[in-house]
């Protein structure tokens, strides 16, 4: 095995497709990050998960916010709070959250920590709105765990100068900063092969990530710039970052190294 870095940044997003929160350690479970996606907003009239893939009918989700209450366990996924746009707050617990949210979202749709029977979300693709199955009995997309590199993010802000690759545009778990000052798409090479991260987690590395018109939008203090994508398509077929499966459970921190083998 060979050393490859260290846990830079750890995140997490209760609610699918709102902002989320920065943590110091956190539990990886057989189902990735303890308490990430736990709940989603889900469109009542189609019965689909609402999402931020297409923005054409979901425009402002990334103006919300999500975090827990307190800290999720094993055993208990708590209550969230939600941060409006307005900047008001509501509470998971709350008898009229799904009044609010449906006023604020101009649609019928509701809170809920129950995946639904397969379950599907809209996404826009090359001008097209098409159906995404999920992962059964999850709210993720398609993989449990995603990585990036602070390698990947050098090599994408030395092609797109003029661009802001915030982390948030990429919506990562964890973010490895490298050992090696080296600006390139690394992890395009560790596919199939095995991380270590502290001194308990396994992770397999399953695929790339294929981005979508997400890292375009506009986020708090992030401008809507569609070259963002172009520069990702145009020098890495779309992909940044990598998707993970979970090999051994435990806990991880930032500062914690991280291992490949070779």
């Amino acid at each position: 095995m060979k050393k490859i870095g260290k846990v830079s940044s750890l995140l997490r997003y209760p609610v699918k497709s709102m902002q989320g929160e920065n943590l110091k350690q956190t539990i990886i479970t057989e189902k990735g990050l303890l308490g990430d996606r736990s709940y989603a907003l889900i469109d009542i009239k189609s019965k689909k998960i609402i999402s931020a893939k297409n923005p054409r009918k979901w425009p402002n989700i990334f103006k919300y916010s999500s975090s827990f209450l307190e800290e999720p366990t094993l055993n208990k996924i708590p209550n969230i709070e939600i941060k409006l746009p307005d900047k008001s707050v509501l509470s998971s617990s709350q008898n009229d959250i799904n009044e609010i949210l449906s006023k604020n979202f101009n649609s019928d749709i509701k809170l809920s920590s129950n995946v639904p029977n397969d379950a599907k979300l809209e996404g826009l693709f090359d001008d097209s709105i098409l159906d995404v199955i999920m992962p059964k009995g999850t709210f993720f997309d398609i993989g449990i765990i995603h990585l990036l590199t602070t390698s990947t993010i050098s090599k994408l802000e030395e092609l797109y100068k003029e661009g802001d690759f915030n982390i948030n545009r990429f919506r990562p778990n964890i973010i490895i900063q490298l050992d090696s000052k080296e600006k390139d798409f690394v992890e395009n090479n560790w596919i199939g092969k095995k991380i270590y991260i502290g001194e308990e987690v396994i992770l397999k590395i399953k695929q790339s990530t294929s981005r979508c018109v997400m890292t375009t939008l506009e986020q708090e203090n992030l401008p809507k710039d569609i070259n963002i994508l172009k520069t990702i398509k145009k020098s890495n077929d779309g992909k940044v970052g990598i998707y993970a499966d979970v090999i051994k459970t435990g806990i991880i921190k930032i500062d914690d190294s991280i291992l490949i083998e070779e």
